[in-house]
């Protein structure tokens, strides 16, 4: 009787070992697959915005605008007419300015005093910009409001020297970078904490996905505060608890993992032979055959020497060798509903190349056998 009882401990303890591995196994295969909310979606209104502007970088060794470029030199006028020098314009023929374009991104919650990189682009004839000076240069949104104001020397990464006889190069001289250059001026007002509700767009639009997160947030509020409004926007209202308290809200929502799901694809770029397919790509039953067909032609002439003094002619004979040869795979049939996995086996028994790959896709998707969408880049 005893015996007995061990026994069927021993089998309880087994069997619950069991079940609790099989738990874990399908716990762990979730959470590899998971997802953060952070990092699927963004919230609406929290977002950067971008800042151009128009300035001259000085302290060029010889390699700024030419005479071509006449803006530049109206832009010099103009900035030592603001200083108080009169000069004329056509007395002017200096090599050591460029006129550049910069740009800025100015990101959300900004505030005055703190400072941004900028990126310094030519817009003129010049060589190089490295070695050279930034000057003051206001950056514009697109309400036409200055947000910042850049200035400071020119990072390239990058030299370009030569002489008459050649020239060498490294990265782009033309284009560079002015760290921490620009030092915001005007804040973008969000009024965030005073909001009751908050919009979270999706970068991903899917239904499946949308309706998770919104499952995930509830229950984890423990309210039914979150709803999927369409495939790529969420509705969040703000619980009373938090109303003073947004940014304690966002903390507990961005770090909450959700279980993605995307609609089946096959990205080809033919340019480069690339061919990816996501996990839930499924084909239909098919047979599959694929054979190479080369042709290779070479030619050998044959040339004959007449001998010292004989007064023969040197004549060339012609000899085309021709090789033909053709691939000999067989058929390899595709179940129905065969995994991404399976595909690929079946499409390296035939030893296909990513080249033949993508016309065997395009052949499948004509066919109708492809369950999933075929996107060519």
């Amino acid at each position: 009787m005893i015996i007995n009882k061990i026994r069927i401990m021993k089998t309880k303890a087994f069997f619950q070992t069991i079940a609790l591995l099989f738990f874990l196994i399908i716990t762990i295969d979730a959470v590899s697959q998971a997802a953060r909310i952070k990092d699927i979606v963004s919230i609406k209104g929290v977002r950067n915005n971008q800042l151009v502007g128009y300035g001259l970088v000085v302290g060029l060794d010889g390699t700024g605008d030419g005479k071509k470029s006449r803006f530049t030199i109206h832009s010099m006028v103009s900035m030592l007419e603001k200083m108080g020098v009169t000069v004329d314009p056509n007395k002017i023929a200096v090599s050591n300015v460029a006129a550049v374009m910069v740009t800025a991104t100015l990101p959300p919650f900004a505030r005055a005093g703190s400072r941004i990189d900028t990126l310094v682009s030519s817009i003129g004839d010049a060589k190089s910009l490295q070695g050279g000076t930034l000057l003051m240069t206001p950056l514009k949104a697109a309400n036409g409001r200055i947000y910042a104001v850049a200035q400071g020397p020119v990072n390239t990464g990058g030299f370009s020297a030569g002489g008459s006889g050649g020239s060498i190069q490294k990265n782009f001289p033309t284009v560079g970078r002015v760290i921490n250059g620009a030092l915001v001026e005007r804040e973008v007002d969000r009024g965030f904490n005073n909001r009751n509700e908050l919009t979270l767009a999706l970068h991903t639009p899917d239904f499946t996905t949308a309706f998770r997160v919104a499952d995930t947030i509830n229950r984890h509020l423990l309210k039914p505060v979150a709803k999927a409004m369409d495939a790529g926007t969420l509705s969040v209202k703000v619980p009373p608890e938090f109303n003073s308290d947004l940014v304690g809200l966002l903390a507990k929502i961005e770090t909450l993992e959700v279980q993605t799901d995307n609609h089946a694809k096959v990205v080809i770029n033919e340019r480069t032979g690339t061919v990816v397919m996501g996990e839930d790509v499924r084909i239909s039953t098919i047979a599959i055959a694929h054979g190479n067909l080369s042709i290779v032609i070479k030619e050998n002439p044959n040339v004959s020497q007449p001998l010292p003094f004989s007064k023969g002619k040197t004549v060339v004979t012609p000899n085309t060798d021709i090789s033909v040869k053709e691939g000999s795979k067989q058929l390899v049939v595709i179940p129905r509903g065969a995994s991404i996995g399976d595909v690929v086996r079946a499409l390296n028994a035939l030893g296909v190349s990513p080249r033949d790959l993508i016309a065997i896709f395009q052949a499948i998707k004509a066919a109708g056998a492809l369950q999933a969408d075929l996107e060519v880049i």
